[in-house]
């Protein structure tokens, strides 16, 4: 029990020390590329302290980033959330997780085809609009004597999936640009 607690203790001083380093080492540059003065050499009215956004803690990057998902409302593209729910809608849900990105189907049989089912699962893999940033398995099982055997899907259908997804995408992409 005592070592988790110096461990823990330990974490939580190194956490401490690295945030102070970066908010004393945190000079911002101004347009003519020359530095501003930092906190030691600034004059403040007694009282007030000088604020550090948390931008400058955690990097731009990650400021804009946490502003284009909350943007967004999601953790992924929008546009290949909507489109890869819109493809897949004929297909009962499992599970969707606009977090992770993922979306799985429960199996789904053709009343045509009643002796074949199939099932997706969708990995939308970044928050930009691209069509490496999707990710589509497919799964069939054909019935044989009363039971469920899995059977090879070809290529095609996944490319196929993937691109219906991906066309959807842009759809809905020209219709908000047009709006």
């Amino acid at each position: 029990m005592t070592t988790v607690r110096i461990s823990i203790m330990a974490l939580a001083t190194a956490a401490t020390c690295l945030s102070l380093s970066a908010c004393a080492s945190s000079k911002m540059a101004d347009a003519g590329g020359a530095q501003a003065p930092t906190t030691a050499n600034t004059t403040l009215p007694e009282g007030q302290e000088e604020k550090i956004p948390l931008s400058h803690l955690f990097g731009s990057h990650a400021a804009k980033a946490s502003t284009y998902n909350a943007q967004a409302g999601i953790g992924v593209n929008a546009y290949l959330w909507r489109a890869s729910l819109d493809t897949i809608s004929f297909m009962p849900l499992t599970s969707a997780d606009p977090w992770g990105g993922v979306i799985i189907s429960d199996w789904y049989a053709n009343p045509q085809a009643p002796n074949e089912r199939f099932k997706t699962t969708i990995y939308i893999l970044d928050s930009r609009l691209r069509a490496d940033a999707l990710n589509v398995s497919v799964y069939k099982q054909v019935n044989q004597g009363g039971q469920w055997v899995d059977a090879d899907v070809s290529q095609q259908t996944q490319l196929d999936i993937e691109n219906a997804i991906l066309t959807r995408a842009r759809e809905l992409r020209l219709s908000d640009v047009k709006n």
